[in-house]
């Protein structure tokens, strides 16, 4: 019966997200997200686009995941990264008022064609892991209600995401993430008013609890997103993306309404997952197992459709900004509907086969996105924030760096990576990781800039 409901309400979510979608396309409206009269996106479409685009699926069980075993320390660690909405908005303004108008205009003009491809080779992996990372827990959620049915659902899910997608670019993506985070919102909003009437429920327990592995982990995951929180929206295509459709005041207003917005919605998510390490429930299926015993079906249906609305609504719009990627910047497509639909086809089989094939851990594909992005830090304080002129050597060092870095924490199971290393939880040797990138960046980047002299 569970899985009936479930495959009932999200088949028509599908619906209702293809009925919402452009029914006529323009190369501006696919590319640009503009309207069929070509207007910008407004305040809150711009709001509830970059909510849901950034509390996607995988983020969602992270924050349960990591309230479970470390606490309200975890979920707040998790949390942090929402921060990025506001270090973005920080990034955007300067960009904007130095006249780029993406990320890769910025860094084209002081680094060439090399600086571009480095900093989009990251973007381009970034893309990637945000298909194949949602759909992920699509494949969990269908196991977990009917297992063996998850590579069904992958599959479903994948083409029809794809569909609408490829009918209308960034304009599809934008008019239908205002029609999931609307749903989303009512639906999680039951469960969460469900979850605080239960009995069993205690908020100040909730918010002094350790987790089934004590807090400290949670901490030190709060220091790495305070690491990486300057440099984490700079390499996330889908809020850069949405940085410059509209003028800068409703921009700004949206960053800040989507920082507040989003982190509400991941600390109430978390709650859950302290929940049940607050009830001494056993870890099972990325908690979703474990749920399925906490809670009263209803309840635990609404959680699986948060997960799912939150899931497509990424999709979209991760496929929107990958044909982006690959027909404005990096020119590999003609630049008409057909050319960016070539682009999402291909980004969404190469996802979908990471899917069927990938790691299971969730976290680890925020920790090395997070690591790989760390480059664009000193470049972007020293260079677009102090103003001075970063040679192309050093920004290089910087990079190499931080790929060292994500590759190393990719890698640390490996004997000869883990040799470099120093003991101690993958957490704390993150922490390290970061620190050292962040050092070996800073000092290749001061060292090799100099002051702009200013005109006479």
């Amino acid at each position: 019966m569970q899985t009936i409901l479930l495959v009932a309400i999200f088949g028509a979510i599908l619906v209702l997200s293809l009925a919402v979608a452009p029914r006529r396309a323009s190369v501006e409206g696919f590319f640009g997200g503009l309207g069929a009269t070509g207007q910008s996106p407004g305040l809150w479409t711009l709001v509830l686009s970059q909510v849901t685009t950034w509390i996607f699926a995988r983020s969602l069980m992270n924050s349960a995941i990591l309230g479970y075993f470390y606490g309200i320390a975890g979920t707040l660690a998790y949390a942090a990264y929402y921060g990025s909405f506001l270090t973005g908005a920080y990034v955007v303004g300067q960009l904007r008022r130095n006249g780029a108008m993406s990320v890769q205009d910025w860094l084209g003009a002081r680094f060439g064609q090399t600086g571009n491809a480095a900093y989009n080779l990251v973007i381009g992996l970034r893309l990637l892991s945000e298909v194949f990372a949602n759909l992920i827990v699509v494949g969990l959620i269908f196991n977990a209600v009917s297992d063996g049915s998850g590579t069904v659902a992958v599959l479903v899910v994948a083409v029809l995401a794809l569909a609408y997608s490829a009918w209308g670019g960034l304009s599809a993506a934008l008019r239908t993430d205002v029609l999931q985070m609307s749903l989303f919102l009512v639906i999680f909003a039951v469960a969460f008013v469900a979850l605080i009437l239960n009995p069993s429920f205690s908020f100040s327990a909730v918010v002094t609890a350790p987790g089934n592995s004590g807090g400290y982990l949670g901490w030190v995951l709060m220091a790495v997103a305070a690491l990486q929180v300057f440099s984490y929206p700079v390499h996330d295509p889908v809020m850069m993306d949405r940085g410059f459709l509209a003028d800068e005041k409703t921009t700004r207003a949206s960053f800040i309404h989507a920082f507040w917005i989003s982190a509400l919605c991941i600390i109430g998510f978390g709650f859950f997952g302290i929940q049940a390490s607050l009830q001494g429930s056993e870890y099972e299926g990325q908690l979703l197992g474990t749920w399925a015993q906490m809670f009263p079906p209803f309840i635990f249906i609404a959680l699986l459709l948060s997960l799912l609305v939150s899931a497509l609504s990424t999709l979209d719009s991760a496929l929107s900004s990958a044909a982006r990627l690959v027909v404005e910047e990096l020119k590999l497509a003609p630049r008409s509907l057909n050319g960016g639909r070539a682009a999402m086809v291909v980004f969404t089989l190469a996802g979908t086969a990471l899917t069927l094939w990938g790691n299971q851990t969730l976290f680890d594909a925020v920790a090395v996105s997070g690591t790989a992005s760390m480059f664009l830090t000193p470049v972007l304080i020293v260079g677009l924030v102090l103003g001075r002129q970063v040679t192309l050597w050093a920004y290089l060092v910087a990079w190499f760096a931080a790929m060292a870095g994500a590759f190393a924490y990719f890698a640390r199971s490996w004997p000869s990576v883990a040799a470099v290393l120093p003991e101690g939880h993958k957490y704390e040797q993150l922490f390290v990781i970061c620190v050292v990138v962040l050092v070996v960046g800073f000092v290749a980047v001061i060292l090799g800039s100099r002051r702009v002299a200013s005109p006479q």
